[in-house]
């Protein structure tokens, strides 16, 4: 039987972060709360009433909060390798312990605008290496899109497609421009591309393979 992504007590399977690689852990961190509906408890947090006397009970609303930033710190908390978890030991909630960890791995506004602009220069110059595989090639792009999209950059689908479409090596330069007059780049998904230029690359290599074997075959009859 296929493996569900979930373990038999229905908890999520949590991404385990050491220090390194912060912006892949957490771009896998906020799917999985998302899928448990507990992303906004993390991204924005709660409001806790101001202290009463005589205390008032909480009510449903309230405690319903409470429950999933309890719940969603104690991912945070379990995501975590326990040289990192003392960092976070003291947050009271989701919110505080996801700030703390940003700020510390992603840095604050001013470094992360540094990181951008570097990230976006990298990006605007990506072009296929001669030789270079589609995949190859396209999981360099989708790289740095990540990146940047970890550091709260918009990259909308059109923007990707677009970039991967002006730099292909040449003689992607047919296929480019078929799609280029019968898509519509604004729904033209990356994964549909990244089908178009496997499927134009397999043609062309079976192509070559038949040219080399009927030179090869020249050859052997003419010596």
């Amino acid at each position: 039987m296929a493996s569900s992504g979930v373990n038999p007590s229905s908890q999520p399977l949590i991404p385990i972060f050491k220090g390194e690689k912060y912006h892949l852990w957490s771009i896998k961190m906020q799917t999985m709360f998302k899928s448990q509906e507990l992303w906004d408890i993390v991204e924005s947090g709660y409001t806790e009433p101001a202290p009463q006397d005589p205390p008032v009970e909480p009510d449903q609303r309230l405690r319903d909060n409470r429950k999933r930033d309890a719940r969603a710190l104690f991912f945070i908390q379990t995501a975590v390798d326990d040289e990192i978890f003392p960092r976070i030991s003291s947050a009271k909630t989701a919110k505080e312990a996801w700030e703390i960890i940003k700020h510390e791995y992603l840095g604050d506004r001013k470094v992360i605008a540094v990181k951008l602009q570097s990230l976006r220069s990298e990006f605007d110059s990506l072009h296929q290496k001669e030789k270079e595989t589609i995949q190859s090639y396209l999981s360099r792009v989708s790289g740095i899109v990540n990146q940047m999209k970890s550091y709260g950059e918009t990259i909308d689908n059109e923007r990707g497609v677009s970039k991967v479409l002006r730099s292909l090596n040449r003689e992607f330069k047919h296929v480019v421009v078929a799609i280029e007059e019968s898509k519509d780049l604004t729904t033209y998904t990356f994964d549909e591309l990244m089908c178009s230029l496997l499927a134009h690359e397999e043609r062309n290599n079976k192509y070559e393979e038949k040219v080399e074997e009927k030179a090869f075959q020249i050859k052997g009859e003419s010596s």
